[in-house]
């Protein structure tokens, strides 16, 4: 498949992850305390439960389940609504827009290990059940979808064994996790060191994926109950803290091999933080940035790529500068995606055809390794990945 002459990569597709998943697909022990996917009226509801978890409602003028936007998005998507945004939907709608691979992240799931006193035990679980899952929903069509697995942090020996078995076991292309810091410990901290370390050796790489809500405290929640403005703040000044983390701590000067994509948040805004980052490198590095032995910029350009939105008309001179670290994303099918028009969307910015190939298909395709054909994963009578 081209569109008009472009291979085109998602780097940042979603799935929309069926309610009972966990009930389904979690560990018999835990079944009980599962989450559990809201249903209403809206049919891209994003909601997860606990159970026994009250569920804050806004105010009826402040609900994102009104207005010409929510309308105009019920009737686009209201058909793989109804069939359960199955596989088929998710290749059909990578069909209609041009879309030859798809990089697959949660919606629900993107949720359900904000919680900052979860028990480590019962996190890694949600994990495994939700990669058990992403690996059945991917068998439709494997060279195509290509599922990021979940990673839980709260002990750091879960989130290795299972960064390994995504790897490994389920033929997964990258693993993912919230920038958004949920147990009270910032990414450059020596306990995440093994984790990073793990990464590196299995050339996995890593996608920082903001939301807008947590049950971690986060930036947007100044702006509560006001979705809208909480909206506008929560994903790019969250994936902001997380790359100053990556960059500015050392992560990425301790592990050169890691690679690092910051996910829906625009990019219009990296160019300003990197030279924020070089000016205090320049003046206070030597006491607050120590491991670092060049500038913060050049470690983003050695190990980072971040997604551009379809239309992010303001990102234009970032492609000139940045355009080997740029990948293209639909979100599709949240509420700021462009779908079915997102790669036409693109390919209507005045940029060369050689930027567009870059950020269309190459840098993406480099940084996920598709081109790398991973062992056939196994799996048991089930359908369910074996462990």
């Amino acid at each position: 498949m081209a569109k008009q002459g472009f291979k085109v990569m998602d780097s940042d597709m979603h799935v929309m992850e069926p309610p009972d998943l966990w009930p389904r697909y979690i560990d018999a022990e835990f079944r009980d305390q599962a989450p559990v996917g809201l249903t209403s009226v809206n049919v891209r509801d994003l909601r997860t439960v606990f159970p026994g978890e009250t569920v804050k409602e806004r105010p009826a003028r402040l609900r994102s389940n009104t207005g010409h936007h929510f309308d105009r998005l019920q009737e686009i998507y209201r058909d793989h609504a109804s069939r359960g945004w199955t596989a088929d939907c998710q290749l059909e709608a990578m069909d209609v827009e041009g879309i030859d691979v798809g990089v697959l992240f949660p919606t629900r799931g993107l949720s359900v290990l904000t919680l900052p006193n979860i028990a480590p035990l019962f996190a890694a679980a949600i994990a495994r059940a939700y990669n058990d899952w992403m690996f059945d929903f991917c068998k439709l069509d494997p060279k195509r979808l290509i599922g990021a697995g979940m990673l839980s942090v709260y002990d750091i020996k879960d989130a290795i064994e299972e960064a390994r078995r995504a790897k490994e076991e389920l033929g997964f292309r990258a693993v993912f996790l919230r920038s958004n810091v949920v147990n009270g410990t910032n990414w450059y901290d020596p306990e995440y060191e093994p984790l990073w370390a793990t990464l590196e050796e299995l050339d996995m790489p890593l996608g920082f994926h903001e939301a807008t809500g947590s049950r971690s405290r986060q930036t947007g929640d100044w702006f509560d109950p006001n979705f809208g403005i909480r909206q506008l703040y929560s994903q790019p000044f969250e994936q902001m803290l997380g790359l100053g983390a990556f960059i500015c701590g050392g992560v990425l000067a301790r592990h050169p091999n890691l690679r690092v994509a910051v996910l829906e948040a625009n990019c219009s805004w990296v160019p300003w933080l990197l030279w924020r980052m070089d000016e205090g490198y320049e003046r206070q590095g030597e006491i607050y940035m120590a491991d670092l032995k060049m500038e913060p910029s050049k470690y983003f350009m050695r190990q980072c790529v971040v997604s551009v939105e379809p239309d992010e008309v303001t990102a234009l001179p970032v492609m000139e500068s940045l355009g080997h670290n740029l990948v293209f994303s639909t979100d599709y099918p949240h509420v700021d995606s462009r779908y079915p028009d997102a790669v036409d969307s693109f390919l209507e910015l005045p940029i060369s055809d050689e930027d567009k190939r870059l950020i269309l298909w190459d840098n993406c395709a480099r940084f996920y390794s598709v081109d790398v054909d991973p062992a056939v994963p196994s799996a048991s009578s089930s359908g369910k990945a074996v462990r």
